[in-house]
């Protein structure tokens, strides 16, 4: 049995104090081409609504955040040799993150078109260009000194040679003494290989956090209960949208029942989520990773980090929507 603790959602974000903590997030930076219809789409016509382009991508969302918080925050990388890249990577610099970014020669930079419909559910077609051209070789072992904490989506551990430059940065990241996030960020291509490949992928990574959607959680755990996910990582954070989140922490040495949070949050209504369980992992990164290692893995520093990915995802959804600016 594990211990249940309700808590309830409160007060707006504010900029972390010192000591800031350091993050090195490894992943995709896209443009996203968003596509917002006004009404159900029709077969074979056009229905009135807006397209925007804006930055993408799960790492690249994670890391502006941090950025905004005050965070130390480091991107890794790779783009095309085209004015999309370019405008991309000037969009993070402005939110005082650290960019280091391999510029692929005959590769696009990554596109990817997302349907919003009405009520905020999503769907996305991806073009991922130049993303999967990151290698081990591009990584620098200063670039990861001092990291308190590196963080990948599912995405950095998939495709070659850039889940291998995620294996590689883990590495980097483990010897610089930083704590190790990852994030399932999507079923369908964590599942390409099957289910028990994705289970031996995430496994070898030996992540200390292990963020997921319940979607993706009974996806990678066959449906059987997310405390399944304790196996993979000693700290487990289930998004759950409008109902809050919630924490499984895996006691030391397995000597007790797991602890269990459920921490809500209050109910917004947004047009399009994009983004917003990104901005929860930056949150809760900012907050956690500003404690020294003793203090990470009580259950009010744990409840703290949780409440601040809600507060940051709900910036994220409270934001206007912001156009990328080509040329």
């Amino acid at each position: 049995m594990s211990s249940i603790v309700r808590v309830r959602h409160v007060p707006p974000v504010r900029r972390l104090r010192q000591p800031h903590p350091s993050v090195v997030v490894v992943g995709d930076l896209t443009l996203d081409v968003v596509l917002l219809p006004g009404r159900p789409l029709e077969q074979a016509t056009d229905v009135p609504g807006r397209v925007m382009l804006r930055q993408g991508g799960s790492a690249a969302t994670t890391a502006r955040w941090l950025g905004r918080l005050g965070a130390g925050s480091t991107f890794i990388t790779a783009v095309g040799r085209d004015a999309i890249g370019r405008a991309l990577t000037t969009r993070l610099r402005g939110d005082r993150v650290v960019v280091h970014a391999l510029r692929a020669a005959g590769r696009p930079t990554a596109r990817i078109g997302v349907v919003v419909t009405p009520d905020g559910e999503r769907s996305f077609v991806a073009d991922r260009g130049a993303a999967d051209l990151l290698t081990p070789g591009d990584l620098r072992a200063r670039w990861f000194a001092g990291a308190d904490g590196v963080h990948l989506p599912a995405y950095s551990l998939i495709g070659e040679p850039l889940g291998s430059a995620g294996r590689r940065a883990v590495e980097l990241g483990r010897t610089a003494g930083a704590v190790v996030a990852v994030d399932l960020a999507s079923s369908g291509p964590l599942l390409g290989g099957g289910r028990t490949a994705a289970v031996e992928l995430i496994r070898s990574v030996e992540p200390d956090l292990l963020f997921a959607t319940e979607s993706e959680a009974s996806a990678l755990l066959g449906g059987a209960p997310s405390e399944g996910l304790l196996a993979l990582a000693p700290v487990v954070v289930i998004k759950r949208g409008g109902k809050g989140a919630t924490l499984l922490h895996r006691q030391s040495g397995d000597s007790g029942p797991p602890l269990h949070l459920e921490v809500a949050t209050r109910h917004l209504t947004a047009s399009d989520t994009t983004g917003a369980g990104d901005a929860f992992d930056a949150g809760f990164l900012a907050s956690w990773l500003a404690n020294i290692p003793a203090e990470r893995h009580r259950p009010a520093t744990l409840r703290r980090a949780v409440v601040a990915g809600h507060r940051v995802a709900a910036r994220q959804l409270g934001r206007p929507p912001e156009e990328l600016v080509l040329g």
